[in-house]
């Protein structure tokens, strides 16, 4: 029991001796993984600068790209970041690049404070050869956190007014965020031009396109006012019979006037025939009685039977008129039936009559729409 109080105190000493060697161990190992960082930045960095004194650009490109891609503000200053960027950007207007070198020249003029000037003017240089073969795009967006896409490319940054380079030509620029519509814009770009775009990207309408989605729970039938939705409304069964019954009424009334029309034309013809004959037996002595005698002259029964084809034709005639005058009304009156029935204004119709008549023939002209 004695040596108890001695083995716990060892045994706190060996666990806080552990605890010390482990915590000096971490921050050894995580100075060594910045190291080794910093060192793999740096050979890239000495690879660019050999194949650029050899005039190798594509190497000295890929080296100073692979440098920047590993270059990151726990591993590397502000002033070695903006030396790579521009470093990069002059590799690429020896190759043609010119759009990725504008970027990356402005970007490393951006912190232009931390650049010595021999670098500074070096990179100045580079950029105004490649400002020449791109356009600029001043890029403003609502909201500020929106995602902004040139063509099919994301911008991997947010900021308030982007400021990005282009080739000439077309290009559409697009802004999302969450809960937002999308907003987008196309224009056509011109070289050494600079372009102002805003976007802004309205607020979804969530509440209405649920309220909206077929089979939502909250979606109740609502009566349709309006003028067009009374136009959409399914036609009653009677909608189609005041159509039909004009076309018919107008049919019956045309050709029944016509008929009487010829009827009563031909009961004149022969009223007149009548008359002449008359005046002719007249001055030959005969009377109003002298077909009534029972040696009557035998022209007589030519002359009955020409006063009962008159009356034929009269009284075919007037029962023609009577009857086209009997489905005028009633073509009429569909109009006003429509009118009561439907509570729609009647279609413009209209139809005119005009009887034509000659020597030898009659018949009438119908004029109108419907």
């Amino acid at each position: 029991m004695r040596c108890a109080p001695q083995f716990l105190s060892i045994l706190l000493a060996v666990g806080a001796s552990t605890c010390l060697t482990s915590a000096a161990r971490a921050q050894g190992g995580s100075s060594t993984t910045r190291s080794g960082e910093r060192s793999t930045v740096k050979d890239h960095v000495r690879r660019g600068q050999r194949a650029r004194a050899a005039g190798q650009w594509t190497e000295a490109h890929a080296a100073y790209k692979a440098a920047f891609e590993a270059a990151d503000p726990a591993s590397s200053t502000e002033r070695e970041r903006a030396e790579i960027a521009g470093e990069l950007g002059l590799c690429e207007v020896a190759l043609g690049k010119y759009r990725d070198a504008a970027e990356h020249l402005a970007w490393s003029l951006e912190q232009r404070e931390a650049l010595p000037a021999a670098l500074q003017k070096r990179f100045e240089e580079g950029q105004r050869k490649a400002t020449p073969h791109v356009a600029k795009l001043r890029v403003s967006v609502d909201p500020p956190d929106a995602e902004v896409i040139v063509d099919t490319k994301p911008i991997g940054r947010v900021a308030r007014v982007y400021t990005l380079f282009v080739e000439p030509g077309l290009h559409t620029v697009r802004a999302r965020a969450p809960g937002r519509e999308d907003a987008f814009q196309t224009l056509r770009t011109v070289a050494k031009a600079e372009h102002d775009i805003s976007l802004h990207c309205p607020r979804a309408a969530v509440s209405s396109a649920r309220e909206n989605a077929p089979g939502s729970p909250s979606e109740t039938p609502r009566a349709l006012s309006s003028p067009a939705a009374a136009q959409t409304r399914p036609a009653s069964p009677w909608a189609s019979w005041p159509g039909t019954a004009r076309i018919g009424g107008i049919v019956v009334t045309t050709a029944t006037a016509a008929a009487g029309a010829v009827f009563l034309l031909r009961a004149h013809v022969i009223h007149g025939d009548l008359r002449e004959r008359d005046i002719t037996r007249r001055a030959l002595g005969w009377t109003s009685h002298t077909c009534r005698d029972a040696n009557a002259p035998a022209s007589c029964a030519g002359i009955r039977d020409q006063v009962n084809e008159r009356d034929l034709f009269a009284t075919l005639g007037t029962v023609s008129l009577a009857t086209s005058a009997v489905f005028g009304v009633a073509t009429a009156a569909s109009f006003f039936t429509e009118v009561a029935l439907f509570g729609g204004a009647p279609k413009a119709a209209g139809v005119r009559l005009v009887p034509l008549a000659t020597s030898d023939r009659a018949g009438v002209l119908v004029e109108g729409a419907w």
